[in-house]
């Protein structure tokens, strides 16, 4: 029978398309410390997630996920820097990388993040993969003519002589409406570009002192160029579905013209210079404290910059597009092609950490003794989708910068008519709002300190931790993750809210399971009860699953859970008022089983992608293979998966398959 016809004897509504292939990104850890709660419980959880649905969904082999370390870069090498004259560490920069990428996969192990490949864009094997594509990428850009040398100024302190990298000088961002007060070179930690010389009061992390500024040279790929495409696809953005509205709004704040905010103060003195600058209009704006001046062209706004500096008047930018550097002379990085004899140059972190992904899918090909050129059926195919999961601060690089490449890759004289080998496909970008902590976005570089995703270990199960944080809702906003542990305002009789979140299973799934099983072993001796489930079961299956699926389809983890607290609940109701072992007859005790045993499998398959754990548990005592987790047999009873007389695992008492952390139960009751 055909797909579409299984659909239609299955729903009345269509269900949602999937890919035949797909790619999960998650976004990828700097290689200076392990992961705090953020990493976890803010993108990866997300990732995996998904990653682990589409398994189910469309067949293992056809899902890659792909993570890994990011190795390169400024802040790596700052923070060894400092760590090394401390003596807080004891070893080479690689070393230093090495470990913290170690401790970093060890993490994901506990959790039961599971990406195909977790690599490190600076170590082994994927380091020289990543390095080769690197070449590979950039060379093609600067064939097609996408490539400008750029002479900028960089900052340079005078007390020790040195060119400053990225983070080797702090100050407050120029972006209009920006609050950071951790701008770096040409960046802030909102995600916000900047040419270096606008941003506002520098500081040499060295010294100490103010550093001047010197012109360097490098290659920057011509954004700017790519505004009119960029708009097209953000307006074909609006009307999708699985695309949230935090991306295309974010996206199109950078897609204005160039304008500089200047404050009202200054009013008088900008109208005497105003026939000095570049052609410009002067927007009015009565109510607010800072006129606008609007440019059509970034040069044109640049040089008008340069002016007001050199007057001494205070000005912030707007969000627009600005070249994208590509190169920088650090030594820790990607070692860049040599163009036009521009030597000695690195790849500056951002760029290759873009393409990186790229590289990690074809190390995980190569070393699944596969060929690694196959990467094109995933990332250029049309019947392949890649998702990336990152989080809102990112949305920058992966939306604006990524795209804008990828469309750059894809001018080419030469089309191929093979769907699998054809040009780089727009991946599909899946972006949390800000995992607040404490009611307060938390950094490692800010005030508020975040807490390692190891410490929370300490005092939750990874699955509470997984079912908390899929629940918060951080595709529409911003939430606060409030662990009573770490939250000095609790009280003692207040709840825990990751606790109580959890409770759905480690209460009431876990005891169905439990009832279910231990019934069964005192009157039937382990043998799996052989009837069908009711026709009725089988209809709220199936609602319950087209409705799982369509959220899952857009990524509305939050709503996914709302599914599963529905039908769990329901499954208990129906096991309390059906579940009467002494009063029933033998065939009356199997049916009422056989009902409760495919609700327990239904559960099972929707839970999986989120507490794989308990579910995998859950497999081993049901004696059946990983067949169970097909949605190609979705309401399938379990009998379908067995053979006449199917015995399952004995449960000996008080075995648990979703359980609260050891340290819960001392002070906390067992209420659902």
């Amino acid at each position: 029978m055909s797909d579409d016809k299984k659909q239609k004897k299955n729903f009345e509504i269509p269900r949602p398309q999937f890919p035949k292939r797909a790619v999960i990104t998650g976004g990828m850890p700097y290689g200076n410390k392990e992961l705090h709660f953020g990493h976890v419980g803010g993108m990866l959880v997300f990732a995996d997630t998904y990653a682990r649905f589409l398994r189910d969904r469309i067949g293992k082999d056809n899902v890659i996920f792909v993570s890994g370390t990011d190795c390169y870069g400024s802040p790596i090498a700052e923070s060894w820097r400092q760590k090394a004259e401390k003596g807080e560490f004891e070893g080479s920069l690689e070393d230093f990388v090495r470990h913290n990428h170690q401790k970093q996969k060890n993490t994901l192990n506990s959790y039961g993040i599971s990406p195909n490949l977790f690599a490190a864009s600076g170590l082994d094997r994927a380091k020289e993969v990543h390095a080769e594509y690197t070449l590979e990428f950039l060379n093609s850009l600067y064939e097609k003519g996408q490539l400008e040398q750029r002479s900028t100024m960089q900052f340079f302190d005078e007390k020790a002589g040195v060119f400053l990298n990225g983070r080797q000088v702090v100050g407050k961002c120029p972006v209009d409406g920006c609050t950071s007060e951790k701008g770096y070179a040409d960046e802030c930690d909102m995600g916000h570009q900047y040419m270096p010389e606008n941003l506002i009061d520098p500081v040499s992390t060295l010294t100490g002192e103010r550093p001047t500024m010197k012109p360097v040279t490098n290659w920057y790929f011509k954004l700017c160029d790519y505004q009119e495409l960029m708009q097209q696809w953000v307006e074909t953005l609006k009307k999708r579905k699985d695309v949230r509205p935090v991306v295309w709004k974010t996206i199109d704040e950078f897609l204005k013209p160039p304008v500089i905010y200047v404050k009202r103060e200054f009013e008088e003195k900008y109208f005497s210079l105003k026939d000095s600058m570049p052609q410009h209009e002067y927007l009015e704006e009565k109510k607010k404290p800072s006129f606008t001046i609007e440019f059509k062209k970034l040069s044109d706004c640049d040089k008008a910059c340069a002016i007001l500096t050199q007057n001494g008047i205070r000005y912030r930018t707007g969000k627009t597009l600005v070249p994208f550097r590509l190169t920088g002379n650090i030594e820790w990085g990607v070692p860049a092609p040599v163009f036009q004899d521009e030597k000695g140059l690195t790849v500056w972190v951002w760029p290759e950490s873009l393409w990186a992904p790229i590289s990690f899918t074809k190390t995980y090909l190569e070393q699944s003794g596969k060929d690694p050129e196959d990467w094109k059926k995933y990332w250029c195919s049309k019947e392949s989708t890649v998702y990336q999961f990152i989080g809102q601060d990112n949305i920058y690089f992966y939306g604006i910068a990524e795209p804008a490449m990828w469309m750059a890759q894809q001018q080419s004289e030469t089309k191929t008519a093979d769907p699998e080998d054809g040009e780089l496909q727009m991946p599909i970008i899946v972006a949390n709002h800000h995992i607040l902590f404490l009611d307060k976005k938390a950094s490692s570089s800010g005030q508020v300190k975040p807490p390692m995703a190891d410490d929370l270990l300490e005092h939750y199960t990874p699955e509470q931790l997984r079912m908390h944080w899929l629940g918060l809702g951080l595709g529409q906003r911003s939430v606060s993750f409030m662990p009573k542990p770490y939250n000095p305002d609790a009280k003692p009789d207040d709840a825990d809210p990751v606790v109580k979140d959890g409770l759905l299973l480690s209460n009431v799934y876990n005891r169905i399971i439990r009832t279910a099983f231990y019934t069964n072993q005192k009157h039937f001796g382990d043998v799996l009860p052989q009837c069908e489930p009711e026709e009725k079961f089988k209809e709220d299956a199936k609602k319950a699953v087209l409705e799982y699926e369509r959220y899952m389809a857009k990524f509305a983890f939050h709503q996914c859970t709302y599914v599963l607290d529905s039908y769990i609940r329901n499954t208990s109701k129906y096991m309390a008022k059906s579940l009467k072992p002494d009063e029933q007859s033998p065939e009356e005790l199997k049916q009422t089983l056989a009902n409760l045993f495919y609700m327990i499998r239904i559960t099972a398959v929707l839970l999986h992608p989120m507490a794989p754990f308990g579910t995998e548990k859950l497999r081993e005592y049901l004696q059946v293979d990983e067949r169970i987790w097909s949605w190609d047999t979705i309401f399938e009873p379990l009998t379908f998966f067995t053979e006449k007389e199917h015995k399952l695992k004995f449960l000996p008492p008080r075995t648990d398959f979703f359980t609260r952390h050891e340290s819960q139960f001392a002070s906390g009751s067992d209420e659902e």
